[in-house]
């Protein structure tokens, strides 16, 4: 019966193991923890640039990676381009924002 357990117990810390190694950030892939976290980001992001009145006509793409926000999309002006990113900017989470947004 001891023996059992000590199998058990083995069992389950491999287990464990595998589990956090999975979850576990490389340089091309974000953890769990980050990959919400950057949803979150995103989330906020859209939502305010849709909020604006000036931005909302746009269509800016948004996405996250490790809370480096990138936008890219066309737009008419560059104070569209400076409002964007400082919308950007403003979120909590956002740790540096690339601008690709392009102006026609």
């Amino acid at each position: 019966m001891k023996n059992r357990n000590s199998l058990s117990c083995v069992f389950i810390i491999l287990l464990s193991i595998v589990v956090f190694a999975a979850c576990a950030s490389t340089s091309t892939r974000e953890s769990t923890g980050e990959y919400i976290d950057d949803s979150v980001i995103t989330t906020k992001v859209k939502a305010l640039l849709a909020k604006d009145d000036f931005i909302k006509s746009f269509k800016i793409s948004v996405e996250t990676f490790r809370g480096i926000v990138q936008l890219s999309g066309t737009v008419d002006s560059q104070a569209t381009v400076d409002k964007a990113e400082k919308i950007t900017n403003s979120v909590k989470g956002v740790k540096s924002v690339k601008n690709n947004l392009v102006i026609k």
